[in-house]
């Protein structure tokens, strides 16, 4: 089926009458359904209860001397941004000042804002640009807003609705990456051209800085400070995956020299690099996916003295990185399981230290403020321990223990176990299985399988009250696959299923599917499966490729229609992840999996639940709406529902996001129990 045939293309209009109605009538039928099942309403109200407790972990950042923290709640549906102290965050009844109130403002303002975050001007940290989104797109709009007055700046710098990036040069200018209008934007929906924006000046007489051509991903600036030193650095994203990057020197953009598939960062007096692909240098070669260093001044003058400060091995990579004043903290996976460390540079190399850790789990590391002190957090979870959120400073003994969160559903009588099942290619792929102590091995245990496999993201471990409790606590198994295409042993993971080679994605997720069989843990009737966005595409994948294993696919804001997704919102910028469909060499191998040209006639498929959002502005609605009509067409039983906000997330606050995961968790309980 080519584009021009395609029946189902008057689906892409997304806010279109015709299919907006369309869309309203399938979500009638799928709400009439899994709402009327008995326990629907106990359980979103509970999932509700989760998203709204006021027992969750504050997460905060540094801004100045306080600490801010985005918060919803059932007082607060849309939120509030808001501030403390850090001795009043490390007490037990933290005292938080309203900063904005989003419902307050949109009240006022009668639109539907989300919080997308702000760019906070450094080194005085009184002024901030905000960003607001209509309905959870990503798409925003700027406004300045005063840290020390609590209110937007009446005449200040304001950016009317796109995709913009700004970074604040000084007090009185911004550098502004967004839609200037025709020809602005590259293919992929970013910004292709900088601007510097100078205060009391219109946007249009902003000085143009940069630009790069429609067919590269976007342009990207930013102004960092750290440690005292100012830095500005333009990324030229050619691809998702190859950069150019430019630091503003003695008045002059200078191009770093380094291979384009090596990122770039600075600490310091360091630039970091972080090669996909080996690199050598003056006839070393640094590993993919290590971490390495070079002062910044001797580098610009032609010195390649590289620093190695990780090397990954055979089963473990980085999974993140932070910095402190004195310590880079590095959080490495080893086979999946965090191992976090200190980095100082010593005499002439980095030492590494250590730091506790569970056996199982997550570990995430972030430093306080890597200008004033070796502060950081950690925070620590799994499947079964709620997240504890320490405070600790690099080099001091014992660490505080500052949050808990409250057990959300009984984990008693459970238990996490690490396996293994061998792909079609003999690779061996791990997955993470939770589920009762005493198990029976006789295939009828409700099942349900997760992942996502692409663009280097590791599936950790993670706490979940929504599962534990529309799940775990009902009897049912988990499973997290760590497939190829995620990042979970480093670049050559996330390589070793591009393009012509993502097949083996597929094959990886089918071999945890058929090792849960043979294994007995479950069987088809019993086994469900769940993925969003490049894991939706997984799941229509599985549905259309090998419909033997599941009963159940719960398919949310996904990538379908591989022919047409580089034409519609930001998929161009994916070609690097899955190819290019107007290639013919190319669509030859993206054609053997894309899940909507696959579809065919008297297939026992299992039965499907298609969400999406109307605002999803990153993966276009159509793919679902699309592959759900010619589901439809072909007299199969599915359901589809379409949240009419909530941008690529799905929901725009708790209420939204309970009613999802509950029509998703009942949906695929209704079919495996």
């Amino acid at each position: 089926m080519s584009a021009t045939e395609d029946p189902n293309l008057w689906l892409e209009d997304v806010g279109g009458d015709e299919a907006l109605n369309w869309v309203r009538e399938r979500n009638a039928v799928s709400l009439a359904e899994l709402q009327g099942t008995p326990g629907y309403a106990e359980l979103e109200a509970r999932l509700r209860a989760i998203y709204d407790s006021k027992d969750r972990i504050p997460g905060v950042y540094k801004i100045g001397e306080l600490y801010y923290n985005f918060w919803q709640d059932a007082e607060h549906p849309q939120g509030i941004w808001r501030r403390t102290t850090l001795e009043s965050y490390r007490s037990e009844e933290t005292e938080w000042e309203t900063v904005l109130d989003l419902d307050a403002l949109g009240k006022a303002e009668d639109e539907n804002w989300v919080w997308k975050g702000s760019s906070v001007l450094e080194p005085a940290e009184d002024l901030a640009m905000i960003s607001l989104s209509r309905g959870g797109a990503d798409a925003t709009v700027k406004r300045e807003f005063n840290l020390e007055t609590k209110q937007f700046v009446d005449g200040g710098f304001t950016l009317p609705e796109a995709k913009s990036y700004v970074s604040w040069l000084d007090r009185d200018t911004l550098w502004v990456g967004t839609d200037f209008g025709e020809g602005s934007q590259t293919e992929s929906g970013y910004p292709r051209i900088v601007k510097k924006w100078r205060r009391g000046t219109p946007i249009e007489e902003a000085e143009q800085t940069f630009e790069i051509d429609a067919e590269e991903l976007g342009l990207f600036i930013g102004h960092q400070v750290t440690q005292g030193r100012h830095y500005d650095m333009i990324t030229r994203a050619m691809t998702f995956y190859t950069n150019k990057a430019y630091l503003l020197h003695e008045g002059e953009w200078v191009e770093i020299n380094k291979p384009d598939d090596v990122s770039m960062g600075v600490f310091g007096d360091w630039l970091t690099f972080q090669p996909r692909e080996d690199w050598t240098v003056d006839g070393e070669t640094f590993l993919a996916g290590s971490l390495l260093t070079a002062k910044v001044d001797a580098f610009l003058a032609g010195d390649r003295d590289l620093k190695v400060v990780f090397a990954p091995a055979e089963r473990t990579s980085l999974d993140g990185v932070s910095a402190t004043k004195n310590y880079l903290l590095l959080n490495v996976l080893d086979n999946v399981r965090s191992r976090p460390y200190a980095a100082k540079f010593v005499g002439e190399a980095w030492e590494l230290m250590p730091l506790d850790a569970p056996e199982f789990g997550r570990v995430s590391l972030r430093g306080l403020d890597s200008d004033e002190s070796d502060d950081y957090f950690m925070t620590v979870e799994d499947f079964l321990t709620p997240t504890s959120l320490y405070h600790a400073v690099v080099g001091e003994p014992g660490k505080q223990l500052l949050r808990t969160l409250p057990a959300f559903f009984d984990a008693s009588g459970l238990k996490i176990e690490q396996r293994e099942a061998v792909s079609a290619d003999g690779t061996r792929v791990p997955y993470f299985q939770i589920g009762p102590e005493d198990l029976k091995l006789d295939g009828t245990n409700p099942t349900l399988l997760y992942g996502y496999g692409g663009f280097e993201v590791s599936m950790d471990p993670f706490y979940s009250g929504s599962i534990g409790t529309a799940w775990l606590e009902k009897g049912g198994v988990y499973v997290l696959a760590n497939i190829r295409g995620g990042g979970e042993f480093g670049p050559k993971w996330h390589r070793a299923a591009l393009k012509a080679n993502r097949q083996r994605a597929y094959d990886d997720f089918a071999a945890v599917a058929e090792d849960l069989i043979q294994r007995k843990v479950t069987s088809r009737e019993h086994l469900g499966t769940q993925g969003g966005s490049n894991g939706g595409l997984l799941m229509g994948v599985m549905l259309t490729q090998r419909p033997d294993l599941f009963s159940a696919v719960l398919c949310q804001v996904p990538l379908l229609d591989m022919k047409r997704y580089h034409l519609l919102l930001a998929g161009a910028s994916w070609m690097g992840e899955y190819g290019d469909p107007d290639k013919p060499e190319e669509w030859e191998f993206i054609s053997k999996y894309s899940p909507y040209q696959n579809v065919k006639e008297g297939v026992d498929y299992p039965r499907t639940l298609f969400t999406t959002s109307t605002r999803d502005d990153r993966v276009h609605p159509g793919h679902a709406r699309k592959m759900m009509a010619r589901m439809e067409s072909h007299g199969y039983d599915v359901l589809y529902y379409e949240n009419i906000e909530g941008g690529h997330g799905g929901a725009a606050n708790n209420e939204q996001r309970a009613r999802m995961n509950a029509l998703g968790y009942t949906f695929l309980w209704n079919e495996v129990k």
